[in-house]
């Protein structure tokens, strides 16, 4: 069997930045790709990408990724007729998967990790990590996603999970140039969204957290609402529409320990309130790319686990406690009402709301504060719309 330093399974978003953090630490790694699907390829997702995901890549050379794609300044959120929509303090990007994957992986490449076409059936750690005896790797990063095979070796759980649908379609004018959430009340917390890609097309969907005993709904129930809030939005499309699984974060940091590590999805790091994972993708995998790197060069891979929980502690710890605060919160129709309110009434909110929903954002005082007026005094008007 080849041995490398690091073998990483899965090479979308996870695992290219995972490769990436790894031989930019040391270049001189042996790193593998294992994925087992052909890229480009399509993948269910709301396509948004925060500038925070691009601020990460810039740290360790790959730019170039949102080129040719042009920039939403717009956030447009809704909910029984109330509307907010500002201006974001910086622009997000809508790209298809299919694009930005095979940039990201091909970046990886570039950088000197080894792609090779496998299906991980098995995998065996010991001195080293062995894939289906046929691959073997001094660390290993699973980045495999919501059904992760990494995950399941491990013994982990599968957490909360989502559950949307996804398809793209012309954009009406009325959408053009934002991006427009619209919350369901009749099945919270759930909402559907139009992500205008800036070509004429938008990304369109709608997604629910799934209940532990609630019957899973199917495509056409998810088509139904999609057009109940968004009306048209699911005529168009055809061929386009995928369902996707997302694995929603806890609250809490899975425990890394050792010579194998879980990043991105397979660690169930999905934003239980926005459905955001791109950014957890990336920062998490470039981390435990570090981490395997740095374990491998100081002789002791089995410490891989150990510098992943440091490189990450700061960076998502509290982060995940207040997202899975918000995101209880959110359930509750009087609170989210008034997260609207606060927000028409205050740049300062929305620009936290959005921080928190995009990238590693907290409950700042300032929308506690703005929050609790909204809730002891329900009655002041807010305007329906602020520009």
């Amino acid at each position: 069997m080849t041995v490398f330093d690091l073998a990483i399974v899965g090479s979308g978003p996870t695992g290219s930045a995972a490769a990436l953090g790894a031989l930019r630490t040391d270049p001189s790694l042996r790193v593998a790709l294992l994925d087992r699907a052909d890229f480009p390829r399509d993948k269910s997702c709301g396509d948004g990408i925060a500038p925070h995901v691009i601020d990460l890549l810039a740290r360790v050379g790959v730019t170039g990724v949102v080129d040719d794609h042009t920039p939403v300044p717009r956030l447009r959120l809704q909910r029984d007729g109330a509307r907010v929509e500002r201006t974001m303090a910086r622009p997000t990007w809508v790209i298809p998967r299919a694009v930005f994957d095979l940039r990201l992986r091909s970046a990886a490449q570039a950088a000197g990790a080894m792609l090779l076409r496998h299906r991980v059936r098995d995998l065996r750690a010991a001195q080293l990590v062995t894939v289906d005896g046929e691959v073997a790797a001094r660390t290993l990063i699973g980045a495999d996603g919501v059904g992760s095979v990494v995950r399941r070796a491990l013994g982990r759980e599968q957490g909360p999970l989502a559950v949307a649908i996804r398809g793209y379609t012309p954009t009406p004018t009325e959408r053009a140039g934002a991006q427009t959430i619209v919350f369901d009340t009749a099945r919270q917390p759930a909402y559907a969204w139009s992500f205008d890609r800036g070509d004429g097309l938008s990304n369109v969907g709608y997604g629910q957290l799934l209940g532990a005993r609630a019957e899973h709904p199917n495509r056409a129930v998810l088509l139904e609402r999609l057009e109940a809030l968004l009306p048209g939005a699911s005529e168009g499309g055809p061929g386009s529409w995928r369902g996707q699984l997302l694995p929603l974060s806890s609250g809490r940091w899975p425990r890394q320990e050792g010579r194998v590590l879980l990043a991105g999805d397979a660690a169930g790091l999905v934003n239980p309130m926005t459905g955001e994972g791109i950014y957890y993708a990336v920062a998490t995998g470039l981390a435990a790319g570090r981490a395997a790197a740095q374990a491998v060069r100081a002789g002791a891979p089995g410490t891989a686990g150990v510098r992943y929980r440091r490189l990450t502690r700061r960076l998502l710890s509290s982060h995940l406690r207040h997202i899975a605060a918000a995101a209880r919160l959110s359930r509750f129709d009087p609170v989210l009402g008034a997260g609207l309110r606060a927000s028409a009434r205050h740049q300062r909110v929305f620009d936290d709301l959005v921080e928190l929903g995009l990238a590693r954002g907290h409950l700042t005082p300032t929308m506690i504060r703005s929050l609790g007026r909204e809730l002891l005094l329900p009655s002041r008007p807010a305007d329906p719309l602020r520009t």
